[in-house]
């Protein structure tokens, strides 16, 4: 699809992991609590497309998730938070890497030294670049 953008989204998988993502088919993007990573999820578009990685635990991409509904208020924030504002998507499994890519493979990786998961280690939803989408995708052992 042209003009599909691609991000990555992290989850720790013992609060909501991979095998969640599919079980559950669309799932609601929620708990994002920066004003960069909401932004981000402001900028997707439906058919945009996103690595699921597990952070904290195992640190890799272990699948690719679709955005099937663009962002809209997180009910998960509550009533009296004075921020607000805050904002979800939802996501669809499309498919788990054959093989997962971790954190130590992309850092080990020069074509990979600018990629936002290196740069950027503690933002939650960040984009990816056409490049490192197809990259990534090849290390995972799946068609970009």
């Amino acid at each position: 699809m042209a003009g599909r953008s691609h991000w990555l989204v992290k989850s720790e998988p013992d609060a909501f992991s991979w095998d969640q993502q599919v079980a559950n088919g669309i799932e609601p993007w929620t708990g994002v609590r920066n004003h960069m990573a909401k932004a981000n999820l402001k900028a997707m578009k439906k058919g945009d497309r996103a690595f699921f990685y597990h952070s904290n635990i195992g640190k890799e991409i272990v699948g690719v998730v679709e955005v099937v509904r663009e962002a809209y208020p997180d009910p998960t924030v509550a009533p009296d938070d004075p921020k607000g504002e805050w904002v979800c998507v939802d996501m669809k499994a499309l498919m788990p890497f054959k093989t997962p890519v971790t954190l130590a493979a992309i850092k080990a990786d020069p074509e990979l030294a600018d990629v936002a998961l290196v740069r950027m280690s503690r933002l939650s939803v960040m984009p990816i670049t056409p490049e490192h989408w197809t990259k990534l995708c090849k290390m995972g052992g799946i068609k970009a």
